[in-house]
């Protein structure tokens, strides 16, 4: 039995050797695999083209969120939305009147071109100081961004929402959660109508 072993080593050895280049000939010829890309983001500097102008404003804000109040403010006014930046940026300027009082609002919305994002920063003219900025971006015509916030010194998270309903209709929708995005409590909700 050794003996036989030892005489078959090296025809096996040799006939490895032989098939070597085939192999590597073989795989030389097969396709290499592709590895799946990420799907590349898209530009999204265009987004808020559609909302260019001015528009009839209806709103309502919760007055207490967070609180297991039902308490509404309503307001009528106006809203106007220039462009920045040749429409990298846009600056809206909101003015409405209610049974609760005046209010006053602006909202810079930046472009970031390498994150393929929006920021909104928005401020009302009662503290003249800049909330922090929610962020994010439009898929299949919807713009949704969030920020994490505080509220009577809890950490929350907010959610904000861009709906166009058609052409001369928007709705703007601001929720509320504390307990890390598994329950929502819409706080803001605007109804904006094209103006001719």
């Amino acid at each position: 039995m050794p003996n036989s072993s030892r005489s078959i080593l090296p025809r096996l050895f040799a006939g490895v050797l032989a098939l070597t280049p085939m192999l590597a000939m073989s795989a030389q010829a097969q396709p290499a695999e592709k590895t799946a890309a990420a799907p590349e983001r898209r530009d999204g500097a265009r987004d808020f083209d559609f909302e260019i102008g001015t528009w009839n404003t209806r709103l309502k804000r919760l007055v207490h969120p967070l609180s297991g109040s039902d308490e509404w403010a309503e307001y009528t006014g106006t809203t106007v939305v220039s462009k920045v930046w040749n429409g990298r940026a846009n600056l809206v300027e909101l003015v409405a009147d209610g049974p609760a009082g005046h209010f006053e609002g602006a909202s810079l919305r930046l472009y970031n071109p390498e994150s393929r994002q929006w920021s909104l920063n928005f401020a009302n003219a009662r503290s003249g100081t800049l909330s922090l900025p929610t962020i994010g971006e439009f898929k299949d015509g919807r713009g949704v961004f969030f920020n994490q916030d505080s509220l009577n010194g809890r950490a929350i998270l907010v959610r904000f929402l861009i709906i166009p309903i058609d052409a001369r209709t928007i709705r703007f929708e601001q929720a509320y959660s504390d307990d890390i995005g598994k329950t929502w409590e819409t706080n803001w909700i605007a109804i904006d109508t094209k103006v001719d």
